[in-house]
């Protein structure tokens, strides 16, 4: 229902990025998905559509929660740095 509405929205203009959900395929797999919805127009700028492009994001999901778990349960001073210099992630 939430993925219906970030199309409903690109369809009025309301463009969505970076929408992350759970897809479970028929096989019974669950993968988390990345999507942004962007609003297709005509040459008069009139709404024709909705391009979504999704992205299987289970690894990085995956991949961020050891990433917790080794700082949380670590026995010596460990912290992230973002680009700017600045500590964004610590223990």
């Amino acid at each position: 229902e939430r993925v219906q509405e970030v199309f409903r929205n690109a369809l009025n203009g309301v463009e969505t990025a970076n929408f992350e959900f759970p897809l479970v395929t028929k096989t019974g797999t669950r993968v988390e998905v990345l999507l942004n919805a962007t609003t297709r127009r005509d040459e008069s700028n009139h709404v024709i559509g909705v391009v979504g492009i999704g992205q299987d994001i289970t690894a990085r999901i995956a991949q961020e929660q050891e990433y917790s778990k080794l700082i949380d349960t670590a026995n010596a001073p460990i912290f992230g740095i973002d680009l700017k210099g600045l500590v964004n992630v610590w223990n």
